[in-house]
C-alpha cells in the first residue's frame, strides 16, 4: 500500500508547508561555513585593525547630525562627477585590501567593506549606496552584539549580474583588548556557493 515518494517531491512539500522563512534559512550554514573557511584568516589583519582604529578616533565627536550630513553627502556623490569622500574612501589601503580580497575569491565574494564602531564605512571594494551602516541589521547584530557576532542576512537577487547573494557580517574586534571596534560584511555569490 505504501507508494515510493521522491526526495525531491518530500523537499518541495517541506517547503511549501514551511513557507519562505525555512528556505531562506537553508544559506545561512554554507555562508558560514565559507566565511569561516575563507574570510576568516584574513579578517584580523592589520590593515583593517589600523584603519578601523584611526577612523574610531577621527569619527569619536561626530554627533547624529554630523552622521546624517555625512551620508546625505555620500549619496548625493553616488551619482555625482565629483566624488571626494567617495574617491577618498576607495583610495585608502584597506580599500585596495578588500579589492585584493574580492579578487581573489574569484567572484564567490560579490562585495565587501568594513565598518567603525559608528556604522560609518572605513574601506569598501566597491561603491555602497550609502556611508552609514549604523541605522542597518549588518551593524546592529554584529558589532551592537558583541565580539563574537555573526549576521547572515536574507537572499537578494543582484540587480546587475541577477547572481543570488547574501551578505554575511561580523564584529570585529581590537586584538589587544577584546572589546568590539567595528564589523565587516561580506557580499557572498550563492550561485557559486
Amino acid at each position: 500500500m505504501f507508494k515510493f515518494v521522491s526526495n525531491a517531491l518530500i523537499a518541495a512539500s517541506v517547503l511549501a508547508i514551511a513557507g519562505p522563512a525555512f528556505a531562506e534559512a537553508v544559506h545561512e550554514a554554507p555562508v558560514k561555513a565559507y566565511v569561516s573557511e575563507n574570510v576568516m584568516g584574513w579578517v584580523n589583519d592589520p590593515v583593517i585593525i589600523e584603519a578601523i582604529r584611526k577612523a574610531n578616533e577621527e569619527h569619536a565627536s561626530l554627533a547624529q547630525a554630523d552622521i546624517d550630513a555625512l551620508d546625505q553627502d555620500w549619496r548625493a556623490q553616488a551619482t555625482a562627477a565629483d566624488k571626494p569622500l567617495i574617491d577618498e574612501i576607495l583610495g585608502r589601503e584597506i580599500s585596495k585590501f578588500l579589492a585584493a580580497k574580492k579578487e581573489e575569491s574569484a567572484g564567490m565574494i560579490t562585495e565587501v567593506f568594513v565598518m567603525d564602531n559608528k556604522g560609518l564605512n572605513v574601506g569598501e571594494s566597491d561603491i555602497t549606496s550609502d556611508y552609514w551602516q549604523g541605522d542597518e541589521a549588518k551593524w546592529q547584530k554584529t558589532f551592537l552584539v558583541g565580539p563574537d557576532a555573526v549576521f547572515v542576512d536574507e537572499v537578494e537577487q543582484d540587480e546587475s549580474t541577477q547572481a543570488l547573494q547574501s551578505q554575511a557580517s561580523l564584529t570585529i574586534a581590537d586584538p589587544d583588548s577584546g572589546e568590539p571596534i567595528g564589523a565587516i560584511t561580506i557580499g557572498i555569490n550563492l550561485d557559486q556557493l
